[in-house]
């Protein structure tokens, strides 16, 4: 699953530089290693899926790769554009955050103070909203009753980019869930931060043919139309 990631690590540490100058104030110890430990460290660790970039030592002869990898956004690969919709446990980096690992890496990657690494703290199982039915969306669908919305499940082929919107009947729209060149490998239901309440006559949108698949996740009680 990780061979071409780590193919393109690999190559990109031949060209790392033994020792770059050291010419930003951002560091591993304050904060790249934050945002490691919330965004990377879950997959990238001992006995993870992907090698472990827990340490400086680790994760400094990738630093180039990992800047490449982020501003790309292939890394963390959380398949939602930020901003279109919102998520809980949402592991796309912010603006700030990749521009902190641009900074990082482009100022020569330096440790600092070891007196500033964040304190192991264990790992909490993430707590998922309750569910009952799953309403399958391909093409249009107008739900004929309300339905309270929880998450989005995507059934969709590598590399699809869609859209998917929620058209209420007074004229409003709500943007759901953006997909942008979705990989099937790291699937995964996108739960919304706060449940949508959609009333009848609402038109879901976006899934442009039946080769494609949006799963809405909604509360006991609520009905699709028939």
């Amino acid at each position: 699953m990780y061979r071409r990631l780590v193919t393109f690590f690999a190559l990109a540490c031949l060209s790392l530089a033994a020792h770059d100058p050291i010419t930003t104030k951002v560091t591993w110890s304050r904060e790249i290693s934050r945002i490691m430990a919330r965004r990377c460290w879950s997959c990238h660790r001992e006995g993870g899926t992907a090698m472990s970039l827990v340490t400086y030592e680790e994760a400094r002869p990738w630093a180039k790769a990992i800047k490449e990898q982020t501003l790309s956004r292939a890394m963390p690969p959380w398949g939602a554009v930020k901003g279109f919709g919102a998520f809980r446990d949402d592991a796309g980096l912010t603006q700030s955050e990749l521009e902190l690992i641009a900074d990082w890496v482009e100022g020569g990657a330096p440790l600092g103070d070891p007196a500033f690494l964040p304190k192991p703290t264990p790992a909490r199982a993430a707590v998922q909203p309750r569910f009952e039915q799953e309403i399958a969306v391909t093409g249009v669908l107008k739900l004929a009753r309300r339905v309270t919305l929880v998450g989005i499940r995507p059934a969709v082929a590598q590399r699809t980019s869609l859209q998917l919107i929620a058209r209420l009947p007074g004229g409003r729209a709500e943007p759901l869930l953006w997909l942008y060149r979705y990989d099937p490998r790291f699937a995964h239901d996108f739960y919304l931060a706060t449940p949508l309440t959609l009333p009848a006559g609402t038109v879901i949108d976006g899934v442009p043919d039946a080769s494609r698949k949006m799963i809405l996740l909604v509360n006991p009680g609520s009905s699709p139309a028939p």
